[in-house]
């Protein structure tokens, strides 16, 4: 199966393209709600608490995991990748999100300056700089951290005055360190259910809406195309489990809400 993990619930937004591009795979989405957000987590707790999470896909029996949590992505993918895997399971494979994004910026600008909305965790590592500056060295990154949002997208407050205040206000700090920014991307994986408020907050401004979830999608597409080696372990049967760290009944209701599909999920030790 493909082991898909979050802190939380956004990365069910990621889920949920893996459903509708790649439908034949076997899935297991696990969630750390119990010790979530990460958003304002050392490394170092970022770091283990991830881990546990990896090993414990490995167990349910996920040779591949997507670390579908950006802050996740900046902060525990490279050290789990070089120094752990080799150790517990190097036929395995941990991938994230954040390098599908870099990779693919540059069709987004025309200016070569771009916006990255993030969690204070994101934001503070730079691992969007460092990934887009390896890749694109002419494009220009900054950054702007939306505390708000995840909140905000969590107690189903997407359709909102409040909602549309804070997209706002972050939008516009964005862009006041400068105005040619031609591309934002929402950095988090929560953001996505706040697409038509950033739409209706940038209408007008000519500038690129970058979600991740359809990238990630595609690159995973192409990543099982080119590893011939990993696509034959994972089984093929169109199935999804669900696993929490948290309560399960009230894991489901919000995830039906991030889906948009019924949800059954098992509660799950990992620590």
């Amino acid at each position: 199966m493909i082991g898909v993990f979050d802190s939380g619930f956004g990365g069910l937004t990621i889920l949920k393209s893996f459903l509708e591009k790649m439908p034949q795979y076997d899935y297991v989405f696990l969630g750390d709600n119990a010790r979530a957000p990460y958003g304002n987590r050392s490394y170092e707790t970022v770091y283990a608490y991830t881990l546990q999470a990896v090993k414990r896909l490995f167990e349910i029996g996920c040779p591949l995991v997507i670390l579908a949590c950006n802050t996740a992505s900046a902060k525990a993918l490279r050290t789990i990748q070089q120094n752990d895997l080799p150790k517990i399971s190097p036929q395995n494979r941990v991938l994230g999100i954040i390098r599908p994004t870099a990779e693919v910026i540059n069709n987004y600008t025309k200016t070569k300056k771009i916006g990255i909305l993030g969690t204070l965790g994101t934001v503070n590592s730079g691992s969007y700089i460092l990934e887009i500056q390896k890749l694109h060295p002419e494009i220009k990154v900054y950054q702007e951290a939306c505390p708000m949002l995840a909140p905000i997208v969590e107690n189903g407050e997407i359709n909102t005055p409040g909602a549309e205040y804070f997209v706002e206000k972050y939008i516009n700090k964005l862009l006041n360190q400068d105005p040619e920014i031609d591309a934002v991307v929402l950095g988090c994986t929560h953001y996505p259910l706040l697409i038509d408020t950033f739409k209706k907050v940038l209408s007008g401004k000519n500038i690129s809406i970058v979600s991740q979830n359809e990238i990630v999608a595609e690159s995973l597409k192409d990543y099982l195309f080119r590893h011939k080696e990993m696509d034959k372990k994972l089984e093929k049967n169109s199935g999804v489990k669900f696993f929490t760290t948290d309560d399960a009944a009230m894991f489901d209701k919000t995830a039906e809400f991030f889906l948009g599909r019924e949800v059954k999920s098992t509660t799950v030790d990992i620590f």
